[in-house]
């Protein structure tokens, strides 16, 4: 028969509690990985969805074709369009506090196409005006994009040190798309 001294018998319960740790540790790492692969699953399956959705969405636009005609300034000439935008300045200006110095017809880009109205415009407006006529300005229709802006204190304000709200004079390239509307 076989005798255990007190030696022995630690070095086997430690021996059992390290098997136990080992097998314990290797459970949790496969119980881990299942997890991550289910989430690797779901994760494919939202992506295999939204490219369904994307590819559905594109092709609404595809057919629909460009933006709608609400957007876009309608005009038989590029002269009239260019009118157009400029009326639709002066409204904005007019209904936000602004003073619209001038507008005129800015060269064309060479990345431009027969479609683009480019259009350079100057305003005199304290800060809270400007806001509001940009807003508008972006947020409207027809669409018209910033290209850049130059901003600068009027000739009293940049004398005076002290105003909480400067006059500001903020030249802007506008470019805008128009369709070729009927006569």
């Amino acid at each position: 028969m076989i005798t255990f001294d007190r030696e022995q018998a630690v070095s086997i319960g430690v021996l059992g509690v390290l098997l136990f740790v080992c097998a314990a540790a290797i459970g949790l790492s496969l119980h881990m990985r299942a997890d991550a692969v289910q989430e690797l699953e779901d994760s494919r399956d939202q992506l295999t969805h939204l490219q369904a959705r994307a590819k559905a969405h594109r092709d609404v636009r595809a057919r629909s074709g460009a933006a709608p005609e609400a957007f876009l300034l309608d005009a038989p000439t590029q002269g009239l369009a260019v009118a157009k935008l400029q009326a639709h300045l002066q409204k904005l200006a007019d209904g936000g506090h602004c003073l619209l110095i001038s507008s005129g017809l800015e060269p064309a880009k060479h990345e431009d196409g027969a479609d683009q109205i480019r259009l350079q415009a100057t305003l005199e407006a304290n800060l809270q005006s400007l806001q509001s006529f940009l807003y508008r300005l972006e947020g409207g229709t027809p669409y018209v994009f910033i290209d850049s802006l130059t901003v600068q204190l009027t000739g009293a304000a940049s004398q005076q040190r002290t105003i909480e709200d400067p006059m500001l004079r903020v030249t802007f390239g506008l470019r805008a798309i128009w369709r070729r509307g009927a006569a």
